[in-house]
């Protein structure tokens, strides 16, 4: 399909990893965002050129991609790579903006203790966001100094809960907390 448009192969074939380009949000799906482009050609099929995968959207967690853009809208994105399958120009919003995780890990220790709202429970434990786009995990026997079964025995989402640094993995970017310690050491 994509040989057989040679100005949009020669187009694609023209970006570089790290390329800035913009254009307009032309669809929103569940799967992604479709963008036109500023420079470039029409698409044959898909209503623009460039598309951003949900995941490259936003560093912070979103329930909806109208949260993060909308149809019409105007985007900066960088180019990370062209899908030869599909024709299109990989596109990354998030990749712009500086990652609140990295920030957040230059300013914390393990051991530091810092404040959080539950936003997610599992069977396993609970997430919790520490920072405006940052959030841990803690471990169900962390939840809280006497043993608990289910998360729900100790908090609900959208508590606000004290909790300590256990673990910071910049490169995986993961944050281990334990609510536990915090109340341990408050005790």
């Amino acid at each position: 399909m994509i040989t057989e448009n040679p100005e949009l192969w020669a187009f694609l074939k023209s970006l570089r990893s790290g390329d800035h380009l913009s254009g307009t949000v032309a669809d929103v799906r569940s799967f992604g965002v479709f963008v036109a482009l500023d420079d470039g050609p029409q698409h044959p099929v898909y209503p623009g050129v460039g598309f951003i995968t949900i995941p490259d959207l936003s560093w912070r967690r979103f329930e909806s991609v109208s949260e993060v853009v909308e149809i019409g809208q105007q985007v900066t994105c960088e180019f990370l790579y062209f899908d030869s399958w599909n024709g299109e120009a990989r596109l990354s919003l998030r990749a712009l903006e500086p990652d609140p995780f990295q920030q957040f890990a230059d300013m914390v220790r393990e051991g530091m203790q810092v404040d959080g709202r539950v936003t997610k429970l599992v069977p396993f434990g609970a997430f919790v966001c520490v920072a405006d786009g940052v959030e841990g995990f803690v471990h169900l026997e962390e939840l809280a100094l006497e043993p608990v079964e289910t998360p729900e025995q100790a908090v609900q989402v959208g508590d606000r809960i004290k909790v300590v640094v256990t673990r910071v993995e910049r490169d995986r970017r993961r944050l281990g907390l334990s609510r536990r310690q915090a109340e341990a050491g408050s005790a």
